[in-house]
């Protein structure tokens, strides 16, 4: 019986440690979240109480309770659900695009040095370019719609994932490139098998920065531009602030912008800990 007894135990034993850090993780991510949804809460509370006492007058900033009934309200309403539909269609191509562009770019301007001298110049003058600037002179050239709106997500998204794949390509173990090497492997072997999957959590990360950018972009050249860049929540809340009265429904759009970011964060950020679980364990032992 003593010499069953630890037998038995240690196979329980090594499965609890092994869960212990994914249980660790799960329990901090929910803390994160009921913390937010706290102070959420908190935070309309007391929108709610300043507007209920006359603090701040309903005419300048309306209910919270009149603004979530109006957010609800947007779930139904074909107009606004055929905008949201729009802007995801444009983030979702300007985004993809911008990736296939960058990284492979990002790639070969981390793994030449020369290459990336030569257009270093080049890179840092148009980098600094806000795209919004750039809204009157794409929309001569590729004309109002889709088009015009997609070009511009592109320009501004490309940034952050071209620099990121440049940081990750730089951060590559040497003793790993020189031990391909020293094996017979080329400049391609080398960047397959250790340049890659080293820079993959910097290249992650940069489309998640990217994917904000484009969500942001997206509403902002609709709300300067109106229905000429083409249908969206920019071009949504440009007709709701145009009408008296809409205050409430320019902030229901307004949450309904904050709820897709978020959302569509958190579901890039759950496909990089899919396809990159080993990065997901390191960081989480780490803290």
């Amino acid at each position: 019986m003593t010499t069953d007894s630890p037998a038995a135990d240690s196979p329980a034993t090594g499965v609890h440690a092994a869960a212990s850090p994914r249980e660790s993780t799960r329990s901090r991510l929910a803390g994160r979240v009921l913390r937010g949804a706290a102070g959420v809460a908190g935070f309309l509370a007391l929108a709610e109480l300043l507007g209920r006492t006359r603090v701040i007058s309903p005419a300048v900033l309306p209910l919270a309770s009149t603004v979530l009934a109006r957010t609800g309200g947007l779930a139904t309403s074909p107009h606004f659900l055929a905008d949201l539909g729009s802007t995801l269609a444009a983030w979702a191509l300007g985004l993809v695009i911008a990736t296939a562009v960058a990284v492979p770019a990002g790639v070969v301007l981390g793994s030449l040095p020369g290459v990336r001298a030569a257009t270093r110049a080049i890179v840092e003058f148009l980098r600094p370019i806000p795209s919004v600037a750039l809204i009157v002179l794409v929309g001569l050239i590729l004309g109002p719609g889709l088009r015009m709106n997609v070009t511009l997500i592109v320009y501004a998204a490309v940034w952050p994932v071209l620099f990121n794949t440049i940081y990750g390509l730089d951060d590559t173990d040497p003793v790993a490139r020189e031990t391909l090497r020293a094996f017979g492997f080329g400049r391609l072997a080398v960047i397959r098998f250790a340049a890659l999957p080293s820079a993959a959590p910097f290249i992650a990360t940069g489309i998640r920065l990217a994917s904000s950018i484009a969500i942001i972009l997206n509403i902002s050249t609709g709300y300067l531009a109106g229905r000429v860049s083409g249908n969206g929540l920019g071009a949504f809340i440009a007709e709701a602030n145009t009408g008296a009265g809409n205050t409430a429904l320019v902030l229901a759009a307004a949450i309904w912008a904050g709820v897709l970011g978020l959302v569509l964060n958190g579901l890039l950020l759950a496909a990089q800990r899919r396809l990159l679980p080993w990065h997901h364990e390191f960081t989480a032992e780490a803290a």
